[in-house]
């Protein structure tokens, strides 16, 4: 890890999906990887806003957007984006036909209805 940035290129992602959310049989709209550790958490819009949560619990600052396409990041410390970084440990993002939101069948129909503004 770099201890300057937080960031530890070698760590793989924890998995395709946010980890919680998973584990509670939930649904995400967008993914975040923890840039220290590989945490996947889902986003704030999310109902359950793991991404955030893992920062709380861990103070790990610094999450990339694990979505097809993108590489920009987060910095919870700052609460600024940096629109590039280092390369992570691949995968770089979720599969790419793994839908956002998702994961498929876990989405509820009103699932716009319920994301955080």
């Amino acid at each position: 890890m770099t201890s300057d940035t937080g960031i530890d290129p070698t760590v793989p992602p924890s998995g395709t999906g946010c980890a919680e959310c998973d584990a509670a049989g939930g649904w995400w709209f967008h993914l975040r990887r923890c840039a220290s550790c590989g945490h996947v958490g889902c986003c704030d819009s999310s109902p359950g806003q793991h991404a955030t949560g893992h920062y709380r619990s861990t103070g790990h600052p610094l999450v990339q957007s694990f979505e097809p396409g993108e590489e920009w990041y987060w910095d919870y410390a700052t609460s600024e984006v940096r629109e590039s970084g280092p390369g992570l440990a691949p995968p770089g993002s979720h599969p790419a036909d793994q839908p956002s939101p998702g994961p498929a069948g876990r989405v509820p129909d009103d699932w716009a209805s319920t994301l955080h503004r």
